[in-house]
C-alpha cells in the first residue's frame, strides 16, 4: 500500500460521499527472535512466549483511499479475533469510512451476543485503527496531527531487554545498547517466586543505570500482602513506577497501593475495555494508566478513556505497539511514556526515529507505516470482502 499524500483540497472532494469498497483481513504469525519469560511463566501459569500472532486489515474506498490497522494476541487469541472480524466484517461494506463511531458500533451490535469487551473489540479494533490510519491518509496528515497533537515526541523506554529468562549481565548490556539507541529508560521483568532475586536483580540494575529513568514490572505476580512488602522494598530504587503488582482487575488493590506509595503504580495493559479501566479510577486509583488500544478495542475507545483519564489527572503510559501509541500519546495533554519494543519491526517498512531519549511522531500520512515483503510471507490465511 502507498503512502503517498493526496493534496487537501482533493482529499476534502473526493472523500464526499465515498464508500468502503474492499476490505482484507490477514492472520500473520510473527515469532520472536527467541523465547521470553516474564513472572507468569516462572510462577507456572504460562509458557514462554515465541511469537507475537496479528490480525491486520487493509481496506480501500471507492475513491481509492487506503487505510491498514492491526490488533495483536500474544500465546491465545489470534485465530479467535480473525474469526470473529471475518464473521461480520461484511457490515462495514458500503458505509462511508468518515463515519469511524458509526461502523465501530454497527460491529459491536453485530456481534453483540458475545459482548463488548476481550475478542470481540480486540478484533474489530485492526478495523477501528485502519479507518482512522485512512482518515489521516487523505488528510496528508500524520494521525497524531490529525487528533490534535500537544507534542511532536515523546519521553521512551525499553521492554524488550528486560525480560526474566536473560542473566542480570545480559540485561545489562542490553540496557546499555537501548540507551546507547536513543532510547530514554529501561524497564525490567520481576514477580519471580524469590523476591529475593527480584531486589537483587533491581539493586545490580539500579547500580547500573545511575539515576537514570527506571521500571519495573510485576506482570501481576503478587497477592496484596506481597505487593504491599515488594513497594515498600522497592521504594529505596526511585522507579519511575512498579507495573502490575496486582491481578489486572484487582481495582481497588491497586488504588490501595496508588495511594499508600511514593513510587507511582502501574496498571490497566489487560483490560479491554473503557468501563473496565473506568473501574481504577472508580476504585480511587491515583497511578499511571497504560490502556492498549489494540486490546481495550481501538482508537475510538482509548480516546474516550484518554479523555477520562486526563479529568482525573493521571499519567498515562500506553503498552505495546508502539507505531500506533506514539500518535496517540502524542495527543495526551501531559507528556507520557510510549513502550519501546522492536519486536514489530520485520512486518513495517518504516523505522521510528528515537533519540535523546525521545520517540518521535512520523511526519508520513496516517499511522505513519507500509507492510513488508516478509508481512506477506508470514501470512497463514486471508479474507476479502468487497462490494
Amino acid at each position: 500500500m502507498t503512502q503517498t499524500a493526496t493534496p487537501p483540497s482533493q482529499a476534502v472532494h473526493n472523500s464526499a460521499g465515498d464508500r468502503i469498497r474492499t476490505i482484507t483481513l490477514s492472520h500473520v504469525v510473527l515469532p520472536l527472535p527467541y523465547a521470553v519469560s516474564d513472572a507468569k511463566v516462572l510462577t507456572g501459569r504460562q509458557k514462554p512466549l515465541t511469537e507475537t500472532v496479528m490480525l491486520f486489515v487493509e481496506l480501500t474506498t471507492e475513491h481509492g483511499f487506503e487505510g491498514m490497522g492491526f490488533s495483536y494476541s500474544k500465546r491465545a487469541g489470534g485465530k479467535a479475533q480473525y474469526a470473529h472480524l471475518k464473521e461480520i466484517m461484511d457490515v462495514a461494506i458500503g458505509q462511508d469510512p468518515s463515519d469511524i463511531a458509526k461502523i465501530y458500533e454497527s460491529l459491536m451490535w453485530a456481534g453483540a451476543s458475545v459482548g463488548r469487551s476481550g475478542v470481540a473489540t480486540q478484533a474489530v479494533a485492526a478495523l477501528d485503527v485502519a479507518l482512522y490510519d485512512l482518515k489521516a491518509r487523505r488528510a496528508g496528515l500524520p494521525l497524531a496531527k490529525l487528533l490534535g497533537a500537544h507534542r511532536d515526541s515523546c519521553r521512551v523506554y525499553n521492554t524488550s531487554g528486560g525480560f526474566l529468562q536473560a542473566s542480570v549481565e545480559e540485561i545489562k548490556e542490553k540496557a546499555t545498547a537501548s540507551l546507547e539507541s536513543g532510547i530514554g529508560g529501561i524497564k525490567i521483568k520481576v514477580g519471580q517466586p524469590d523476591w529475593r532475586e527480584d531486589l537483587r536483580r533491581v539493586a545490580a540494575l539500579r547500580e547500573h543505570l545511575g539515576d537514570g529513568p527506571f521500571m519495573v514490572d510485576a506482570n501481576q505476580q503478587w497477592d496484596r500482602a506481597r505487593a504491599r512488602r515488594m513497594c515498600r522494598e522497592l521504594e529505596q530504587f526511585d522507579l519511575v513506577w512498579i507495573e502490575e503488582p496486582l491481578d489486572a482487575w484487582d481495582h481497588v488493590g491497586h488504588a490501595d497501593l496508588s495511594q499508600t506509595f511514593d513510587t507511582p503504580i502501574a496498571t490497566g495493559e489487560m483490560l479491554t475495555s473503557v468501563a473496565e479501566h473506568m473501574g481504577l479510577v472508580d476504585a480511587g486509583y491515583r497511578g499511571i494508566v497504560q490502556p492498549d488500544a489494540p486490546r481495550i478495542g481501538g482508537i475510538t475507545p482509548f480516546l474516550k478513556f484518554a479523555t477520562l483519564a486526563a479529568h482525573h489527572r493521571l499519567d498515562l503510559a500506553p503498552h505495546y505497539a508502539m507505531e500506533i501509541h506514539l500518535h496517540l500519546a502524542a495527543t495526551y495533554p501531559t507528556e507520557p511514556w510510549v513502550e519501546h519494543f522492536e519486536w514489530l519491526n520485520p512486518l513495517f517498512e518504516e523505522r521510528i526515529d528515537i533519540r535523546d531519549g525521545q520517540i518521535f511522531v512520523p511526519d508520513r500520512p496516517g499511522l505513519g507505516f507500509t507492510l513488508t515483503e516478509r508481512m506477506r510471507s508470514l501470512t497463514l490465511e486471508t479474507a476479502t470482502f468487497s462490494a
